[in-house]
């Protein structure tokens, strides 16, 4: 049998090679297992699903194995964000949730993400210990679908109004409704589609929405991550439209990307410094913000500045969602652009936070290159890019790894700038005298080495880049 490891939010696969119905189910049981150890035997668990290719169908094993295992299933009727599958946890007082969705990975790929309670990702134990009770597929126990409906074990469920009421309740809907913006909703062909139109329309502003039919191929991108090339097309269109902004939404919507009115893309580290600005500023909200190591350091001198604590975590919203709850944070996120908010659920919402950029553009009556100007004014410009390298092996990230293992920094220069230390808690962290930063870190979802940088100075980025991948042996 396949063996399944769970990375950042489960597991994650090629549809047909490793991820087939039968892993699907081990995955299941795995996760019932858990679930009964952990003390929540006939409990209710949501079950919902994104718009790849057979996603509804292995959505449906799932609750055939959960139900097997005397477990109460709301099954979600359709495709859903996964914000809104997370929040339909907590809304149902669920012992937590799975959900059958690969992201922003290829159109090949798919996944079974879980979350807890409350409705955040499973941590790194929680994680370790649902792989561990994955069986073979002999130890799989489930009920067929129709005999679990009609038994009431599973139900058929609709999340959309308690979730639209939460986001009315969090965010000035109307006030955006009702400001005469022209925006470009690109969905990226995911979960996404439909729900900003919903929740803006109606009103003066005016929602133009592409890519918002299903379609598992995701044509005109390579997959459905909101960053270029991916959203260049999206791009073209809010220039053709002059539209006052752009908001992007990955496959499942659980991330955020941005453009300006020009049409031009504004990097996700960009927008994390633009929600801080805003809880901060414009809200009033105190409290600590979770970052994690690959994200940016403008949050460090917001955070400075309004006298509130930075918390760093390792990647990936297993340690995120975690830390926002013990801290009782405003705000987590991370560099792929996702990112949670108090008094929401510990999960990334890329629905509300583009939300949230639509009300600062809305308060302020600034368009998006404005905004930036003004938290360039509290924290000086910085700089952003990032490289992905496929491994072609084990053997490729094992020299690697021992390369970074092995890097003395007396002396290093990176970029012609200093390197004042190396962090190892997620990856490999390069701090520079200038503030700025290189990390150099295995993907915990894909075969991809990453390597990323922020800097203060727009003309050492690339050159910073290609001093990491020379460290790295690349």
């Amino acid at each position: 049998m396949t063996k399944i490891r769970f990375g950042t939010d489960g597991w994650r696969g090629r549809m047909a090679e490793d991820y087939t119905f039968a892993n699907v189910r081990r995955c299941a049981q795995g996760f019932a297992n858990w679930l009964s150890d952990e003390g929540h035997a006939s409990q209710t668990v949501v079950v919902g699903h994104d718009q790849r290719f057979q996603g509804e169908h292995f959505a449906a094993a799932v609750a055939e194995v959960l139900a097997g295992n005397g477990l109460q299933v709301l099954l979600i009727d359709g495709a859903s964000p996964t914000p809104v599958i997370s929040f339909a946890a907590v809304n149902n007082n669920a012992v937590g949730a799975v959900n059958i969705t690969a992201s922003h990975n290829p159109p090949e790929d798919n996944g079974f993400k879980v979350r807890d309670a409350s409705g955040g990702a499973v941590p790194p134990d929680g994680l370790a210990a649902i792989e561990a009770r994955i069986p073979d597929s002999d130890g799989v126990r489930s009920t067929p679908l129709d005999a679990a409906l009609a038994a009431g074990t599973v139900r058929r469920h609709q999340p959309q109004a308690a979730y639209l009421a939460q986001l009315s309740s969090l965010i000035d809907v109307t006030g955006i409704r009702d400001a005469g913006l022209k925006i470009v909703v690109d969905s990226m062909w995911g979960n996404g589609a439909g729900w900003l139109t919903e929740i803006l329309g109606g009103g003066k502003t005016e929602v133009i929405e592409i890519h918002a039919q299903r379609n598992p191929t995701f044509p005109e991108m390579d997959r459905p991550e909101p960053i270029p090339p991916n959203v260049d097309a999206g791009l073209a269109v809010a220039r053709s439209v002059e539209a006052d902004c752009i908001c992007i939404l990955d496959g499942d919507a659980d991330r955020c990307g941005f453009g300006d009115e020009n049409g031009q893309f504004v990097d996700q580290l960009r927008v994390y410094g633009l929600l801080a600005y805003y809880l901060l500023e414009l809200r009033g909200e105190r409290g600590p913000i979770v970052k994690t190591l690959s994200t940016t350091s403008m949050l460090d001198k917001l955070c400075a500045a309004y006298d509130v604590p930075v918390v760093e975590t390792g990647v990936g919203f297993k340690f995120v969602a975690p830390a926002m709850l013990e801290h009782d944070a405003i705000i987590g996120g991370e560099e792929s652009g996702g990112y949670a908010f108090r008094g929401h659920v510990p999960e990334r919402d890329g629905i509300l936070s583009n939300l949230c950029l639509l009300d600062l553009m809305v308060r302020t009556g600034k368009k998006p290159t404005e905004l930036l100007q003004l938290l360039f004014e509290k924290v000086g410009e910085h700089y952003y890019d990032r490289v992905d390298i496929r491994l072609t092996g084990e053997d490729m990230k094992a020299a690697a790894q021992q390369r970074l293992d092995n890097v003395d920094i007396t002396g290093l220069k990176l970029g012609g700038i200093a390197v004042t230390d190396r962090i190892t808690v997620d990856g490999y962290k390069f701090p520079m005298e200038d503030g700025g930063w290189l990390l150099v870190r295995f993907s915990g979802t894909e075969p991809l080495i990453r390597i990323y940088t922020e800097t203060t100075s727009k003309e050492k980025v690339a050159a910073i880049l290609a001093d990491g991948q020379k460290l790295a042996g690349l």
